[in-house]
Order: structure tokens, then sequence, then C-alpha cells
């Protein structure tokens, strides 16, 4: 592993919570802050050419929202790893967080005492969630039957884009995976909103997922 640290930003409007996490992170050895937003916009506009390993993200945030600002700024670096710290607990935000490209999860009265263990999990792989948080989604599949695909008739190009969809893929990931243009892929996702009955790719996701 090397020994330089990690880098990671903050996108929460909260002054008091940005100041203590920015202190958390300060503390660590394994974590160097590169910069602290109370906004989206100034965020995008910082990260358009380069962006920190890891961004930390408020949903209720002043003009956009953080799960907006996470879907732009996974279009321009699909790499980043993006972990939500917010109050919401409800499920309509957990799917759209995640279905935007939001790899963990954590409500704010827990991200003190677990933002550093979380963040290790997140390097390692693993989406770290609060307890709350992670019961929900799996109660979400327990008590939800299996989306049955066929019943949508769906194209097996348009079954490959919205699995693609469902596990967090960008517009432009996902025509270089399957090696057609964004403009193709715009045109597919049309297509499958209208076989599924829905408007929004959060929509799409969920009722693949048989919600």
């Amino acid at each position: 592993m090397s020994d330089q640290p990690h880098t990671i930003a903050l996108v929460e409007d909260d002054e008091l919570l940005r100041e203590t996490l920015a202190e958390l992170l300060s503390a660590s050895p394994a974590w160097k802050l590169v910069a602290s937003f109370p906004a989206a916009e100034p965020a995008l506009e910082a990260f358009k050419d380069e962006c920190p390993e890891v961004v930390l993200m408020d949903i209720q945030l002043p003009g956009i929202s953080g799960i907006e600002c996470v879907a732009k700024l996974k279009d321009l670096h699909p790499a980043v790893q993006v972990m939500m710290v917010t109050v919401y607990d409800n499920n309509d935000r957990i799917f759209e967080a995640l279905a935007a490209g939001a790899t963990g999860y954590l409500l704010k009265r827990d991200a003190p005492a677990r933002l550093l263990e979380s963040l290790d999990d997140l390097l390692s792989g693993g989406s770290p969630m609060s307890g709350a948080i992670a019961r929900k989604v799996v109660q979400h599949f327990q008590t939800t039957p299996p989306a049955r695909n066929e019943d949508h008739n769906l194209t097996p190009r348009e079954t490959e884009i919205l699995e693609l969809l469902v596990k967090g893929g960008l517009y432009k990931e996902i025509a270089w995976d399957l090696g057609i243009g964004v403009e193709t892929v715009r045109t597919h996702l049309h297509n499958i909103y209208g076989k599924l009955h829905v408007r929004t790719r959060t929509e799409a996701v969920v009722k693949y997922l048989g919600r």
C-alpha cells in the first residue's frame, strides 16, 4: 500500500458538521482533506479537471441537490467514490442516491463515530451504510419479489443496458462497455422507460429490481 494519504473532499452546507468532519479527517494520517464546499456548484466547478478519490456528499444542499451532484460528478470522473452523509433515511432518497452512483450512505447521527471506519471499508471495495439504512435495503429485497424482466418485453440489448444502469453505470461507461455511442444508449433508455412505464433513471432501476 502507498504511504501517501488518500484525498477526500466535503460537500456539506451545515457548517458545524463540515468542521467536525474536517477535524476528524485532518487528525487521520490516512486522509488528506483537499477541499470543503457548502454547495454542489462550487464543488463541480473545482473538480472539472481533477477530483479527489473520495467525496462526502450531503443530499439537501442549496442549489442543486447532492444526488444530482453525485450523478454529474460520476459523469465527469467515473472512478470517484461518493459517500452520502445525510439526515434522510427514507427509501426514495436511499435508492435515488445509490442509482446516481453513490457507493456508501451514512446518516449524520452516525457519521462522527463511524466515518473513518466507513472510509476504510469504502476503499476496500465495500459499500458502507448506517445500520438503519442497511436494514431498509435488506427489507426492500426481502419483501418485494424479483422483477420478471420478460413481462417488460425488453430486448437483450435493452436488458444489458438496464443491468449496467442498475449497477450504477453512467451513459459514457455503458456506451464504452457495450461498444456503442452515448446517443445510442440514450435512445435505448428512452425505449426502456416507455416499456417500464417510468420517466426517470431511478424509477427504472427501482422497477427493474422488483419494487
